[in-house]
């Protein structure tokens, strides 16, 4: 089992000081959030709070997520990151091939790529963006990132993109995980067929062990059952050593894991030492236990 720490919306200068002792805990990966800007007004519904509202989200800290994973890539040497998750169709696909390639190539290959569809029709208007047809737009995305990350030339004809023949220097020696988060239908199918894993945005147990079955049934029914395949998750039962037991019988690889609730209205008032404090306690009480 691969423990990845979770912490967003707080301090940016901690970030270091985290990854640093995320690594010595025993944490395999860390995500790192992603978030443009932060609308005046907005419609849009939030997915994963209960009343879908989003103002805790104002004046919060975000810092570029391919910035962020190389910064904390050269104050470590074995911790894996995933942005969780970057929100892929608002983002011209070429330049995040280059981001994504020259982040892994400066870490030793330790990017995977958690996308996904952003929940605000701001994110589109933004970056210029329709908002229609936003998953299809997103699978030509991972499409043209998965090909100009790779050697060699590539070229591109699809709905949203023309690329003619071309190829970027460098790219990573081992190809780069695309995950997909998201918990329709269309996300977890898109996860099977053009990913290498699913990342789980939270909920209740048993939504998660639907979810997981869905997974299942359609890597079966695409003759994928027996690929290597990522399933990300965020669990309770992650926070004990037979609750970890659980999660690998389903099928787990990978649980995230966080400390505190980040869904709050103000700056996040947690000391730092507190938050390395949690990180050292789980490694000892939970990490070093299921993996020792």
């Amino acid at each position: 089992m691969r423990f990845t720490f979770a912490e967003a919306m707080t301090d940016y200068t901690y970030y270091p000081a985290l990854a640093q002792a995320a690594e010595r805990s025993g944490f395999a990966g860390m995500t790192i959030p992603d978030s443009l800007a932060y609308p005046k007004e907005s419609d849009s519904v939030y997915p994963y709070t209960p009343d879908g509202r989003r103002e805790f989200l104002e004046d919060k800290d975000f810092i570029e997520t391919f910035i962020q994973a190389a910064a904390l890539g050269a104050v470590t040497s074995t911790l894996r990151f995933l942005p969780f998750v970057l929100k892929l169709p608002v983002r011209p696909p070429a330049l995040v091939a280059k981001q994504a390639a020259s982040v892994a190539c400066l870490t030793g290959n330790r990017l995977a790529l958690g996308v996904g569809t952003s929940p605000w029709r701001e994110d589109y208007d933004l970056m210029g963006v329709d908002y229609a047809r936003r998953g299809k737009r997103m699978d030509e995305c991972m499409d043209i990132i998965r090909g100009l990350t790779t050697p060699g030339y590539f070229e591109f004809h699809g709905e949203f993109y023309d690329i003619p023949e071309i190829k970027m220097s460098p790219t990573p020696s081992e190809p780069i995980p695309l995950l997909v988060g998201g918990h329709a239908d269309a996300a977890l199918k898109r996860a099977v067929i053009r990913g290498d894993g699913w990342m789980h945005g939270g909920g209740a147990p048993e939504e998660l062990d639907a979810l997981i079955d869905k997974l299942g049934a359609i890597r079966k029914a695409e003759g994928k059952e027996n690929d290597p395949f990522e399933i990300n998750v965020i669990s309770l039962d992650a926070y004990t050593v037979d609750g970890c037991r659980r999660l690998e019988d389903k099928g787990v690889t990978d649980v995230i894991v966080g400390f505190r609730l980040p869904y709050i209205m103000g700056r996040d008032t947690e000391p730092l030492e507190t938050k390395i404090a949690n990180l050292e306690r789980f490694g000892e009480s939970v990490i070093a236990k299921v993996n020792g």
